[in-house]
């Protein structure tokens, strides 16, 4: 199973921190395909921290049912003092993939900046249990960090990248080491890409990846 990292030190600090380093970047990436999300959809958010994202959620796509699954005591506690404004029905759920019930169903998964914490067979471990949570034809929106392959971009990203996994190894007890293979998961469970769009000099990526409609069929 996972290590679960521990965001609650952090946690008072982590916002101001990322705005710190990559202004609205990261913001604008997790928004950027909010849209996309059927009216009435029922959505699972992963690992959303402080809950700025669930703001922007309700407000662009009016889902019918929102589980905000949290592994942060604290984060969770401040998405919960965020006023609501507009109609859903959201719970507040503290732990990570592994509280969601068997009967549980989504429309909609979205998993911003959490999978980079987590070793390549942990992801696809974590991976593999949300895409049992996802309907077929349903969209996984996937947001995070994206290394280039311009040897110009990589002089200041591999740096970058560097520090922030010493950091959040020493501070909040992650065991990835480096991005996991995002694309080729998602692949390897079946996902064609839908869209993407980049964000900070191509360093994050939003994502939209689609299940099947349907199983595979046999092959003889």
């Amino acid at each position: 199973m996972p290590s679960t990292p521990d965001f609650n030190l952090i946690a008072p600090a982590y916002d101001r921190l990322a705005q710190l380093v990559y202004g609205n970047a990261q913001r604008r990436a997790q928004a950027h395909f909010l849209p996309l999300i059927p009216p009435e959809a029922r959505v699972l958010v992963v690992g959303g921290g402080s809950g700025w994202i669930l703001g922007e959620l309700l407000r662009q796509s009016h889902p019918a049912y929102v589980l905000y699954l949290e592994a942060s005591s604290v984060m969770l506690a401040k998405a919960q003092e965020k006023p609501l404004a507009f109609p859903a029905q959201v719970e507040f759920r503290l732990g990570t993939q592994a509280q969601l019930l068997p009967e549980e169903k989504f429309h909609v998964v979205l998993t911003p900046f959490v999978l980079d914490l987590f070793t390549p067979p942990e992801a696809f471990s974590i991976m593999q249990r949300l895409d049992k949570a996802l309907y077929p034809g349903g969209l996984w929106l996937h947001t995070d960090f994206h290394q280039s392959s311009s040897f110009r971009r990589q002089l200041w990203q591999k740096p970058l990248l560097w520090g922030m996994y010493r950091f959040f190894r020493w501070v909040s007890r992650i065991s990835g080491q480096g991005l996991p293979p995002f694309e080729a998961l998602f692949i390897k469970l079946g996902y064609k890409p839908r869209q993407e769009a980049s964000f900070y000099k191509g360093f994050i990526k939003a994502q939209v990846f689609q299940k099947r409609a349907s199983p595979p069929s046999p092959t003889n």
